[in-house]
């Protein structure tokens, strides 16, 4: 937590569910780019129509992102977390993401910060997180396993090459746990998000779940798939909210399953649940989306 802030823990909406109803959020889209190619992921621009991970209005500078903050504030008073979540991977993109954090740190010491990361480049980073005051990490980990996670993860460039199939799924889940295991050890709350893709790596959950204990990690967030059609998974199914259930039931003893997560947007802001929850600067329309007052909106 940045210093002099206000906030317990349990204010952060992401991670503790009691605090959804209560306390706000607002995603920074500072980085564009992503090291690793995944088979159910499309990151979209100018957007204003999706509510889905990897959307955004527009990218942001981190200049532009303290401004996005205050103007968030302004709309929401109760948001107590800042973070950045995409479109691509903010640790891909450490120049603007960092320095976003230590803008973001500065002017609004109160808030929280978080990050959202898939890992590959995160032991490079933990230390530059910490000392930015960042408390809170996500990281989306979908196997534990190379065979099965080169069926999602279709490319992974690490040291200007481009590896493919197990080298690159492999590669990355090595990365995975080595950063978690330096976050937790470095004092951050974490949680490991899976994205449960049926037929693929339903198996799997329960193993990633067992190492995120192993590294310390107790909040399991399984995200059932959103199909997108202009992906090569594009045409895999959606699990059942039975399936869903099913997974999180097996969960090994000690996690924690996760079950208020809305799948926001990479400029979500406002209190999860309603609307989209975009930060545009789009067409004059009117603030809001008029519905649940001081929930997502748009803010101009």
């Amino acid at each position: 937590m940045s210093a002099g802030s206000a906030h317990t823990a349990a204010d952060h909406p992401c991670f503790f569910v009691a605090a959804a109803g209560r306390f706000g959020r607002v995603h920074l889209p500072v980085a564009p780019h992503c090291n690793v190619t995944c088979s159910y992921c499309d990151r979209r621009y100018d957007c204003l129509n999706e509510s889905r991970p990897g959307v955004c209005a527009g990218v942001l500078t981190p200049e532009a992102a303290v401004e996005r903050v205050e103007r968030a504030l302004e709309a929401t008073p109760a948001i107590t977390v800042a973070g950045i979540a995409g479109p691509g991977d903010p640790l891909a993109n450490p120049d603007a993401a960092l320095r976003t954090l230590e803008l973001v740190g500065r002017r609004f010491p109160r808030l929280h910060l978080c990050l959202s990361t898939n890992g590959l480049m995160l032991p490079d980073y933990v230390a530059d997180l910490v000392r930015l005051g960042v408390r809170f990490l996500t990281l989306t980990m979908n196997a534990v396993t190379p065979r099965v996670g080169a069926q999602i993860y279709r490319e992974v460039r690490w040291n200007g090459a481009v590896l493919g199939g197990e080298a690159g799924a492999g590669r990355l889940i090595e990365r995975q746990l080595a950063g978690l295991a330096a976050a937790v050890a470095r004092g951050m709350t974490c949680k490991v998000n899976t994205v449960l893709v049926p037929d693929v790596n339903a198996a799997e959950v329960g193993l990633v779940a067992a190492a995120a204990l192993q590294a310390g990690v107790r909040l399991i967030n399984v995200i059932p798939l959103l199909p997108v059609p202009s992906c090569p998974g594009g045409g895999l199914r959606p699990p059942t909210a039975a399936e869903v259930e099913r997974v999180r039931a097996a969960l090994p003893a000690g996690a924690i399953p996760l079950r208020h997560c809305r799948r926001c947007r990479a400029d979500a802001a406002g209190l999860l649940g309603g609307g989209h929850g975009c930060i545009s600067d789009g067409d004059g329309g009117r603030a809001g989306d008029g519905r649940q007052g001081g929930r997502d909106r748009r803010l101009r």
